[in-house]
């Protein structure tokens, strides 16, 4: 049965169509998209993805109103039955605000948006997302954000690592991360989320210009991960 996944789309989403192309050429599959006052999810979805964007403005805190949205409540039960979510960037956002993911993204330490490709290692090894990657593997993965800061208390911080739940750390100063923390997995496993964009480094082409492929064996993990559960 073919990979089965859907996108969200929000007012001000503008990694939508990246996350659907990216998922369409690993998997094979087009992604359903799906409209943020949509009140119900398509059936027999095997993959939902939060893009990035600004999220109606990001008005209030970044990915705050997304997360009420209609299809948010759809989102928050599947992710209860173990359809697995990956939030980027605002997803991660959006994520965070809705009460899937622990902690919070604030503002940039400097006060700058910052869009560069970032250094970054695999943590986790054993999600669905991370099962390929090799605990401490260096990847290069581009970043657009002000708001990519993330913050929890210490006792949050020191539950995420004695659970193996930081998927990815920076390698570098990028923006004043907590433990340099760059994405970070639900208690299950089954939600991931992130601020690098691993759907703009996906080009099998070893040509910088075409932004790398490091990001690529991510959405290889889920679409192995699913075919073999």
């Amino acid at each position: 049965m073919a990979f089965r996944a859907g996108v969200i789309t929000f007012p001000g989403s503008n990694c939508d169509r990246d996350m659907a192309v990216a998922l369409e050429k690993i998997s094979g599959a087009p992604a359903l998209r799906i409209w943020h006052g949509d009140a119900a999810l398509p059936d027999r979805l095997d993959f939902i993805a939060l893009p990035g964007g600004f999220s109606y403005g990001d008005y209030l805190r970044s990915g705050a109103m997304a997360a009420k949205s209609p299809i948010m409540r759809a989102v928050v039960e599947a992710a209860g039955r173990g359809v697995p979510v990956l939030g980027v960037c605002n997803g991660f956002q959006v994520l965070t605000e809705a009460g899937l993911l622990p902690g919070a993204l604030m503002r940039n330490a400097g006060q700058r948006f910052i869009c560069r490709t970032v250094g970054l290692e695999a943590v986790n090894t054993s999600s669905l997302f991370t099962q390929g990657f090799a605990r401490g593997e260096a990847l290069r993965i581009p970043v657009a954000h002000h708001d990519g800061n993330y913050f929890a208390d210490a006792a949050t911080l020191d539950a995420l690592e004695a659970e193996d739940r930081i998927a990815f750390r920076y390698t570098e100063s990028v923006n004043g991360s907590a433990r340099d923390i760059a994405g970070v997995l639900s208690a299950n496993g089954r939600v991931l989320g992130m601020m690098p964009h691993p759907e703009r480094a996906i080009e099998p082409a070893a040509d910088p210009a075409l932004g790398g492929a490091d990001g690529r064996k991510l959405f290889e993990n889920v679409v192995t991960a699913l075919a073999s559960a």
